[in-house]
């Protein structure tokens, strides 16, 4: 993906304060965070924590997408983004061809590849396609299998946007993967969904809204009537997603 190299969120930070003319310590005086760690997040000693993130947006009077910042493409991109948010646009209006199986559950499992070995530029020429493929497959099947593959493809939109500081399209993916899994039920795949929607609290710095959603959505795996296996996978993954709300933003990590 032709990513055009932008700041890193500690550098944008910078960038804000000089721009307002303020020395670290008079906005670590206003955000409430100390100056050294505010000069490590700068330089990118630091991650940015949402907690830190979040402090800084109110000292700013700004949004967090404003504090964070955004990762520009190339113009060459431009056309495979809006085809993409074109897809998530038509959610319920899937194509008349009908899509095999096969087609979709491939292709998905060529996303989880790139998705794995961090190829964003291929990612993101197969994502409106498979988007679209995964839409139509769900509705006409109108199995709990199905809308669970297509969950799993707005995950995947929700990673890459979330790791580009996407946040609109974070949340707009998150939206359509947890309406997709309440088309049937699916345990598991909910479990993924809130915990994909509790990495958007975490990534705009709210913490706790963040772990309930954590929570809730163990108590109901707990409840759900799974293998122990899928049981265990579930809350492992909730869990997981519970531990990392002191580190940095999923963008800052690597994505999750």
């Amino acid at each position: 993906m032709g990513t055009i190299i932008d700041p890193a969120p500690g550098e944008h930070v910078a960038m804000l304060r000089k721009a307002r003319g303020w020395t670290q310590t008079q906005l670590s005086d206003r955000a409430n965070v100390s100056t050294s760690l505010l000069s490590k997040v700068e330089v990118g000693d630091r991650a940015l924590t949402p907690e830190v993130a979040a402090a800084l947006r109110r000292a700013f009077g700004l949004s967090m997408a404003e504090v964070l910042g955004r990762a520009s493409v190339a113009a060459d991109d431009e056309q495979l983004l809006a085809e993409l948010r074109s897809a998530m646009r038509d959610y319920d209006m899937p194509d008349l061809q009908p899509v095999p199986e096969g087609r979709v559950t491939a292709g998905l499992r060529t996303a989880d590849r790139y998705r794995d070995d961090v190829d964003v530029a291929a990612l993101i020429t197969l994502l409106p396609g498979l988007l679209r493929g995964a839409t139509t497959y769900a509705h006409t099947a109108n199995s709990p299998t199905a809308w669970s593959v297509l969950a799993d493809v707005y995950s995947t939109v929700y990673w890459l946007a979330a790791r580009h500081r996407w946040m609109d399209m974070a949340e707009l993916a998150v939206t359509r993967q947890r309406w997709a899994v309440e088309q049937q039920p699916n345990p598991v795949a909910e479990a993924f969904s809130s915990r994909d929607r509790a990495g958007t609290y975490l990534n705009l710095g709210d913490v706790e809204r963040g772990l309930v959603v954590v929570d809730r959505a163990i108590v109901a795996v707990q409840s759900a009537p799974l293998s122990t296996a899928d049981r265990d996978l579930a809350v492992g993954i909730l869990n997981l997603r519970g531990m990392t709300k002191g580190r940095g933003f999923e963008f800052s990590e690597g994505g999750s």
